[in-house]
C-alpha cells in the first residue's frame, strides 16, 4: 500500500507556530502530527506500506524534507517529495504525486488524527472515513444508501444535507484510476468554491458505478489551529498504549508530575507541578512552574509560570517573577 500525504499548507490558523515549522511537524506527545498519522495507518490496517509521498511547499526546505524521508524510511518504506507550489484545492493537491498514485492508495491529510477499524473491504473501490459533526457546514460531507454505499458528496453545504463529515482520510483500490478522475478535473477546469475538489473526483467515481463506502471513526482528533491541538495532544496521552512517556534521561527534583504526561530526553523539572496533559520536548527545563494542559516543545527555558491550556514553541525563554506578598481579606488579583 502507498500512503498520499497532502501537508503544503502554510498553517495560518496556528501562527506564530508554523512560522518556523510546518504545522504536519508540530508535536503530538513528542511525535510529530504527521508521523504520528502515517504510523496509525499502518497500525490499524495491518499491511505492508511500500511508499510515503508526502506533497509540500517548496519553501519548507532541505532540512524538511530530509526529515520526512526518514519518517517513511523508519515504516520500512520508500519516501517521496512531491512539491504543490499553489493552494488550487484537494484534488490539486494529491494530483501533485499523480508518479505515486498507483496500486492500493490511501490519501492522508496532515491535519487530523484518528482511531478506526481500519480494515478496507476489498470489493469496493474505496472507503472514505466519517464522522458525525454539529456544524456540517465547514466540512465536505456525505450520503449513503442502507448498505452504507456513498450516494453523494458535497462539498461545505450552505443548507444542511448530512452530518457525515470527511475527516480527510481516504482508501482507494485503484490509485490510477484516482488519478485519471483528478486529471479530469483539471483538465475541463471543474472547480467547486474556486478550487479543484477531491470530492468533484469521488462523484464522478460514484456515477461511473465505482463503489465507495463510507467507514466510521472512533476518534477523531482535530489539529486545526491552537485550541483543538492542545486538546488533541490531550486525548492521545490518554490514547496511546506501548509507549514510553516520561524519559529515563529526564532529571526529575522535587516535582510532581500528574499523568498522563509525555517528559521528553534531557527535560529537567525543579520544584514544579506538571499535568495533566502535559507534552514537554526534549532538552526543556522547567523550575519554580506549574503547568497544566499544555505544549511545551523543545529546548526552552521556563521559569515561575502558571501555564494552562498553551502551546510553546522550540528555544523559547519564559520567565516569570517571585512575589513576596501580604494580601488582606477579600482581596481579588487578576
Amino acid at each position: 500500500m502507498k500512503i498520499i500525504v497532502p501537508m503544503a499548507g502554510m498553517g495560518k490558523r496556528m501562527r506564530p507556530h508554523t512560522l518556523t515549522v510546518p504545522k504536519p511537524l508540530i508535536p503530538i506527545v513528542g511525535k510529530p502530527i504527521v508521523q504520528r498519522l502515517v504510523e496509525s495507518i499502518g497500525a490499524m490496517s495491518g499491511a505492508s506500506i511500500d511508499e510515503v509521498a508526502f506533497i509540500i511547499h517548496p519553501s519548507f526546505g532541505a532540512a524538511v524534507e530530509k526529515q520526512l524521508i526518514a519518517l517513511a524510511e523508519k515504516l520500512g518504506a520508500k519516501g517521496s517529495i512531491y512539491y504543490q507550489t499553489e493552494a488550487l484545492g484537494t484534488a490539486h493537491a494529491i494530483l501533485c504525486a499523480a508518479p505515486s498514485l498507483e496500486g492500493n492508495v490511501t490519501v492522508a491529510f496532515a491535519d487530523t488524527l484518528f482511531k478506526a477499524d481500519f480494515t478496507v473491504d476489498t470489493e469496493n473501490d474505496g472507503a472514505i472515513w466519517v464522522k458525525r459533526v454539529a456544524d456540517p457546514s465547514a466540512f465536505g460531507v456525505i450520503k449513503t444508501d442502507a448498505d452504507g454505499h456513498i450516494t453523494e458528496f458535497v462539498e461545505k453545504p450552505t443548507t444542511f444535507v448530512s452530518d457525515m463529515a470527511i475527516i480527510g482520510i481516504y482508501y482507494f483500490k485503484d490509485g490510477a484510476y484516482l488519478k485519471k478522475e483528478l486529471q479530469f478535473l483539471l483538465d475541463n477546469d471543474i472547480k467547486d468554491k474556486g478550487e479543484y475538489q477531491l470530492t468533484n473526483a469521488l462523484e464522478n467515481m460514484k456515477n461511473q458505478g465505482r463503489k465507495l463506502v463510507a467507514a466510521p471513526v472512533v476518534e477523531w482528533l482535530d489539529c486545526g489551529n491552537k485550541d483543538v491541538t492542545v486538546d488533541t495532544n490531550s486525548r492521545m496521552l490518554e490514547l496511546i498504549e506501548g509507549e514510553e512517556l516520561v524519559s529515563p534521561t529526564a532529571r526529575i527534583e522535587n516535582s510532581i508530575v500528574i499523568p498522563p504526561c509525555y517528559i521528553g530526553d534531557n527535560v529537567v523539572l525543579k520544584n514544579s507541578v506538571i499535568g495533566p496533559h502535559v507534552s514537554i520536548g526534549n532538552n526543556t527545563e522547567v523550575s519554580k512552574s506549574v503547568i497544566s494542559r499544555s505544549i511545551i516543545q523543545t529546548g526552552s527555558y521556563i521559569q515561575h509560570k502558571v501555564i494552562h491550556n498553551s502551546m510553546i514553541g522550540n528555544s523559547v525563554e519564559l520567565r516569570g517573577q517571585a512575589e513576596d506578598l501580604s494580601i488582606g481579606d477579600y482581596t481579588v488579583t487578576k
